[in-house]
């Protein structure tokens, strides 16, 4: 297992591993939605006009569900909603595929449990025909940076127990004791940031974008595998930088381009650009919450899916399937909102 030194983690500081108070952003009320369905999204190119970006295939049925923020709850009833689970947490969906758009980590005090569960997950699914896909969120790349300041009491006892962790490593010795488990766990190379490191920011599956944040033009030409590869580089311990197209506002982990309102004309117009470099239909991401739920914009090109589901916010639980015919929105009832 590689390592690096705790000391060259970009953005490690004593301070932020103190820090443990929870986000005050709110996400603005959202918009009437439109119709869900295909007529109101407008047809693209069906090849990207940028090459080397490894696309996904969906045999059956196609889901996604949005952040977890360390809620075992909400994370089970998401993939129950998807069809995914049964009442044992065992994969029966086939050759369903499942994408979680991030943000796993932080808010909550489950957060093993939800990435050993969807580490089993991944190789039941492959192994019945489907697939489990789990992107990296900002909450993902901050942990892995040093950043704990959304990590709640729970979350710093919570990897004391984690098979391979080591706390007691010599190498951690300058980290405050309550941080040492979780920088054991997460740190570049080390266990937990090793399973993160498997898991890309930026996937296309059929003629759909997913991502935490959102891609713009500027990643597309930088290059989607590039971009994943060398996020999951520097999470093994292999690149002693995250990639700057990683860092910042405008970055995939990041951008709020398409999910804070209003999004306006210009930022429809990037969208749609960057899914005319990409070949794809939409785009659908997490990262901001929907307090009314799942919603979308610019004709049905952008879904946002981060309902808010953990305890944190309090929302509900939801997921979108993209069908032949457009998204529909999965609910508790398992029927599809309007």
């Amino acid at each position: 297992m590689s390592q690096i030194p705790l000391r060259v983690i970009s953005c490690f500081t004593l301070t932020t591993l103190l820090l443990a108070t929870g986000c005050s952003t709110q996400a603005p009320a959202p918009p009437a939605q439109p119709p869900a369905s295909s007529a109101s999204t407008p047809q693209r190119a069906a090849a990207p006009k940028i090459p080397g970006v490894t696309r996904h295939k969906a045999p059956g049925r196609l889901v996604a569900i949005g952040d977890i923020h360390g809620d075992l709850k909400a994370a089970l009833t998401a993939l129950r909603l998807a069809g995914a689970i049964d009442d044992r947490d065992t994969w029966i969906g086939g050759d369903l595929v499942v994408v979680q758009t991030g943000d796993l980590l932080d808010r909550g005090d489950d957060e093993q449990t939800i990435i050993d569960l969807l580490e089993a997950l991944r190789l039941q699914a492959r192994e019945a025909g489907g697939a489990l896909i789990v992107l990296n969120g900002n909450h993902e790349i901050m942990n892995v940076q040093g950043d704990l300041r959304y990590v709640t009491p729970g979350g710093f006892e919570d990897f004391k127990d984690a098979q391979g962790v080591n706390a007691d490593d010599p190498t951690l010795a300058a980290i405050p004791e309550k941080a040492r488990a979780r920088m054991a766990a997460f740190a570049p190379g080390r266990p937990y940031a090793l399973k993160l490191a498997d898991h890309d920011t930026i996937a296309i599956v059929e003629d759909t974008v997913f991502v935490h944040g959102g891609v713009l033009p500027e990643h597309v030409r930088y290059g989607v595998d590039k971009l994943n590869d060398e996020t999951s580089a520097w999470m093994r311990g292999e690149r002693r930088a995250l990639p700057d197209v990683m860092r910042g506002d405008s970055s995939p982990i990041w951008s709020r381009h398409y999910s804070s309102e209003p999004v306006d004309d210009a930022d429809c117009a990037l969208l749609r650009q960057t899914l005319d470099l990409l070949g794809a239909q939409r785009m659908v991401v997490g990262h901001t919450v929907q307090k009314r739920g799942i919603t979308s914009a610019c004709e049905g090109c952008i879904w946002r899916i981060d309902t808010g589901m953990s305890a944190h916010y309090g929302g509900q639980p939801q997921a979108l399937e993209i069908t032949p015919s457009g998204p529909k929105i999965l609910q508790r009832d398992d029927t599809a909102a309007p």
